[in-house]
């Protein structure tokens, strides 16, 4: 499994700008996701279809927010940072920038 631990990256929208914090943990044999946003709520999220293919995973996330609606979710290691991409139905692409893990 690649990326596990706890990871903060800045994101830029017109919904949010600021840092995100990323956990990736080992649940069950499966990858577990965590998101937070400092002074938000962040809405259930639900991730599937994780693939690791090299040092990138890419996966499907899904929330309440955008029923029936696909989230593409691309993030590529380097030992200790990550670059990020998220497809968001409606919204566009958001980078995640200036990856790094904080644990």
């Amino acid at each position: 499994m690649i990326g596990l631990g706890k990871w903060v990256c800045h994101v830029d929208t017109m919904f949010f700008r600021g840092d995100a914090y990323i956990r990736l943990f080992d649940d069950n044999g499966q990858y577990g996701f965590e998101l937070t946003l400092p002074d938000m709520d962040v809405p259930e999220i639900t991730v599937s279809d994780v693939v690791e293919d090299d040092n990138t995973l890419t996966a499907v996330a899904r929330t309440d927010l955008l029923p029936g609606k696909d989230i593409s979710v691309s993030l590529t290691f380097e030992e200790d940072t990550f670059t990020g991409l998220l497809k968001v139905p409606f919204i566009g692409k958001i980078k995640l920038k200036d990856g790094k893990r904080v644990e």
